[in-house]
C-alpha cells in the first residue's frame, strides 16, 4: 500500500514539476517559454528572470488558448497551486536569477 501510495505522490509532483513555471524559465532554454506562450496567444512581451516562474503563470493564465489542454487553460485551479510552488522555487534561485537578468536581460518573447 505505501508503494502505491509513494508512487502516486512521486507522479503528482512530477507532473506539477513539468508545468512548473520557474523549470520552464530557469532550466529550460528561452525558446520554451516563448514557444508556450505563444500557442496560448499570451499579451506579455518580456518576462523578468527574477521570478519568472510567477511571471510566466500570470502570463499564462492572462493568455487565450487555442485548445484546451491541462494547464492552458482547462483547469486554472491547479495553475495556482503551480504559482505556489513557483513561488517557492523563485526564491530557491533567486540568486541565480539575479545575476542572469544582470548580464542576460529579461527574456523576450517577441522573438
Amino acid at each position: 500500500m505505501k508503494k502505491k501510495l509513494w508512487f502516486a505522490v512521486t507522479l503528482a509532483i512530477t507532473c506539477l514539476l513539468f508545468g512548473c513555471g520557474t523549470v520552464n524559465t530557469v532550466l529550460r532554454d528561452d525558446s520554451v517559454p516563448r514557444r508556450n506562450l505563444s500557442h496560448v496567444k499570451s499579451p506579455c512581451e518580456t518576462i523578468p528572470r527574477i521570478y519568472s516562474g510567477i511571471s510566466y503563470n500570470i502570463c499564462t493564465l492572462r493568455g487565450k488558448p487555442s485548445s484546451p489542454t491541462l494547464w492552458m487553460g482547462a483547469a486554472p485551479e491547479l495553475m495556482l497551486v503551480d504559482l505556489v510552488l513557483s513561488g517557492v522555487l523563485d526564491t530557491v534561485v533567486l540568486p541565480y536569477t539575479v545575476y542572469e537578468q544582470i548580464y542576460e536581460g529579461s527574456i523576450d518573447l517577441r522573438k
